[in-house]
């Protein structure tokens, strides 16, 4: 018999009509859900009941969720969606830099939500992409050989544009703030040239997308960073 893992669900919003929705929803999805009214609950919730994903609404009655996302984030590696009405550039960077695996803003559809959550679930249970080789929809990206395919042909990479590539594959599904890629890629010189990353994205999609102008592998939040694509609709 086939055993099929339940994944622990922390829903964390000081709105019950919401988290009764939210319940509603996602149950006949086979999570295990508690609930968190507060921001120390939340805390709580999460040291005890060790959840796979946290559904974290960003505005709570006694704390900001952003501290809340902190306070988790120092020991939790569980995946964080946060809920916002907040759609401003800096306050998207501020949560992902926090730690923040997603976020949704306000006001959202169930289906949406869904979708973020199955992305995050397979990332929870395969972790940080770390095998050698991985395939995905007529791409490869070969870690150790440092070589990427399309439809079995090779394509010429830079090294610079390889470890781009690498850091968005091993994190595919996650949004990455452009100040991290930036920080992770070129260091000191790349937060100091913000057009650097523009400039390296742009170059790989037009060597790996087949319609560069319509990606489908490397997806732009805008304003905000890049999401390696493996099986969400951009």
């Amino acid at each position: 018999m086939k055993v099929i893992k339940t994944t622990k669900l922390l829903i964390v919003d000081d709105e019950q009509s919401v988290r009764n929705s939210l319940r509603l929803g996602l149950e006949p999805c086979h999570y295990e859900i508690q609930e968190a009214s507060s921001g120390k609950e939340a805390v709580e919730r999460a040291t005890i009941f060790a959840p796979d994903l946290i559904i974290l609404d960003l505005c709570l009655g006694d704390t900001d969720g952003l501290q809340v996302l902190k306070d988790i984030r120092k020991w939790s590696n569980a995946s964080i969606l946060i809920l916002t009405v907040r759609d401003a550039e800096s306050d998207k960077v501020q949560l992902l830099d926090a730690g923040a695996d997603d976020y949704l803003t306000k006001p959202f559809s169930l289906s949406e939500l869904m979708a973020r959550l199955r992305v995050l679930e397979r990332r929870t249970y395969a972790g940080e992409i770390n095998q050698p080789i991985v395939k995905y929809n007529g791409f490869e990206i070969n870690f150790v050989a440092q070589t990427v395919q399309i439809d079995c042909r090779e394509i010429k990479i830079t090294s610079t544009e390889f470890q781009l590539l690498r850091i968005l594959v091993q994190a595919a599904g996650k949004v990455i703030s452009a100040k991290a890629l930036l920080a992770q890629v070129w260091g000191d010189a790349g937060l100091e040239n913000p057009h650097y990353i523009r400039i390296y994205i742009g170059s790989l999609r037009k060597k790996i997308e087949k319609n560069p102008s319509l990606p489908t592998f490397i997806i732009t939040e805008m304003s905000v960073g890049y999401r390696f694509n493996m099986g969400r609709l951009p």
